[in-house]
């Protein structure tokens, strides 16, 4: 049987924009965050997307979802010649993250609070070092397939931002998701899997700090996946 589901209508973003309601002072820091960290697409993208940054960086990755910005603030402070984008349109997500940021500010991170794949049609060919994708919401029922993020039309927006041998990784707890982000990955010509050994998909990236969404999968026993595939 084919589960590879007829992909969505471009922009369409399916989840939960707000949560809790904002305290003020998360509020403020979210207007604040976002009028100085955030991309702004109404403009054409720069040829060399690293002008984007503060800090001179040299190379520019990019997390979807990045929830509670635990990953993203630990790659960002843990290597910051590397510019990172940080999409997440979970409003108290992006208010965690612009909190973070006021208290300790990155020059090496900007934010984008909408549908990923806006902002992937909007950047450059060949501009990204790399993308992560961990813990996505996993849309469980079969009849919600279709709203997965991993789809062939935004493995074609992959490719087509990615440089020639830069990585996508993606991380779940979710069995069905991560046959699921196999089955995709092999049918696109542009991606090939790198694992060896079941250690490669069964051991954590170099580095990796955790994340609430991998702690709470940990707690109610099950097996994380992380998975990583090279762009062609």
């Amino acid at each position: 049987m084919n589960d590879i589901a007829q992909t969505p209508p471009k922009g369409a973003f399916f989840g939960r924009r707000k949560g809790r309601p904002l305290r003020d002072g998360q509020a403020e820091a979210l207007t604040a965050g976002l009028a100085g960290l955030g991309v702004d697409l109404s403009a054409a993208a720069p040829a060399d997307i690293a002008t984007l940054f503060v800090s001179k960086v040299d190379q520019v990755r990019l997390e979807i979802g990045f929830g509670g910005g635990e990953h993203l603030l630990y790659r960002a402070r843990e290597n910051p010649a590397a510019g990172y984008i940080g999409v997440e349109p979970f409003v108290n997500g992006l208010a965690k993250v612009t909190a973070a940021l006021a208290q300790a500010p990155s020059g090496n991170v900007r934010l984008y609070g909408e549908d990923a794949t806006q902002l992937l049609d909007w950047l450059p060919a060949g501009s990204l070092a790399g993308i992560d994708l961990l813990y996505p919401d996993p849309w469980p029922k079969k009849k919600h397939w279709k709203r997965r993020f991993v789809s062939a039309a935004n493995l074609d927006r992959f490719a087509r931002v990615l440089k020639t041998g830069a990585l996508f990784r993606f991380a779940s707890d979710i069995d069905t998701y991560v046959n699921w982000t196999l089955r995709h990955c092999e049918r696109h010509a542009q991606f090939e899997w790198i694992a060896v050994s079941s250690a490669d998909w069964t051991t954590p990236y170099a580095g990796w700090p955790g994340t609430r969404y991998e702690a709470k999968a940990l707690r109610e026993g099950r097996t994380p996946a992380y998975l990583t595939f090279k762009r062609l």
